[in-house]
């Protein structure tokens, strides 16, 4: 059973049925709040209209604040390729947040057939691409609306508990709609139920792709507050960073200012694209400088 939420109201897919539920009190008196995607017990109240209480949450393997969703296997991370041009330290902050809780993340850039009408975009695509692959993550370049690439995104959902974030206006909708076009009415009975918006999302909410495989669908963001996390923390989150680290003459090298450090010669020898490591000392700042109470 996973959970989905909205204005109070928890709907919970059991095998083809949806149960609408209150969360008991004693969540509220121990704390807890269900989130998306939790595995949880409920009592049905009444089996004509499908009402019920959720009446206990599951251990779960993993949590987020943002996107709020439990028990996910990784990350579908989605910007455009232009309209608006992805920023790339807006897309760094949401990587970060996924590997400090150690969820893979898989980047989508949608709207390649925009990208497509200018040399200057093919090109700044390409460097996008060339960017985060040799950062070692899986990238995929997509157009939701000509329906190129859609088969690539699904198989990399196959299986998976997915949650599917991105800033406002990248086609997350579009490429949602496309992932889910062909199942069953039943299942459709979830985005019926808690009236899913054809352009915008304002509620996370678990849909079932196919057997096996769901996407947590979440709304927009704008900004990306670093995790509760000490910069020195930071380098682990850089996949690209990790073969160098052990080889800096500090333990404790920040990869900044450091002398014999193996990171800087990394960039200097091309093996970290610049953006990267200019996000990286950024952000590193940022923590360096973020107030403790």
């Amino acid at each position: 059973m996973r959970a989905s939420t909205t204005s109070g109201f928890y709907y919970v897919e059991v095998g083809i049925d949806i149960y609408e539920c209150k969360a008991k009190g004693i969540f509220r008196k121990d704390g807890q709040k269900p989130l998306v995607g939790d595995l949880c017990e409920i009592t049905v109240l009444d089996e004509e209209t499908k009402k019920g209480h959720v009446e206990k949450l599951l251990d779960r393997k993993n949590s987020l604040i943002r996107p709020a969703v439990a028990n996910v296997d990784q990350a579908l991370v989605v910007f455009a390729a232009t309209d608006p041009v992805p920023d790339r330290n807006l897309l760094d902050r949401f990587l970060i947040m996924m590997e400090y809780q150690d969820i893979p993340s898989v980047i989508v850039f949608n709207k390649v057939d925009l990208a497509e009408l200018t040399e200057e975009n093919t090109e700044f695509l390409r460097d996008l691409r060339e960017t985060y692959e040799s950062a070692g993550y899986r990238v995929l370049i997509i157009s939701a609306r000509e329906d190129r690439g859609v088969d690539l995104v699904r198989e990399a959902l196959r299986g998976k508990v997915t949650t599917v974030a991105g800033p406002s206006g990248v086609g997350k909708s579009s490429l949602i709609n496309k992932l889910q076009s062909d199942i069953e009415m039943e299942t459709g009975e979830i985005s019926r139920k808690i009236a899913r918006g054809k352009n915008t999302t304002r509620h996370a909410q678990l849909i079932r792709i196919e057997e096996d495989t769901f996407i947590c669908d979440t709304p927009g963001f704008s900004s990306i507050l670093l995790p509760e996390m000490e910069k020195e923390s930071l380098d682990d989150c850089f996949p690209e960073f990790l073969p160098y680290i052990a080889d800096c003459k500090f333990a404790e090298c920040a990869h900044i200012n450091e002398p014999s450090c193996a990171v800087k010669a990394a960039l200097e020898e091309g093996k970290i694209a610049k953006s990267r490591y200019n996000n990286y000392v950024i952000l590193y700042d940022e923590l360096k400088n973020r107030k403790r109470w």
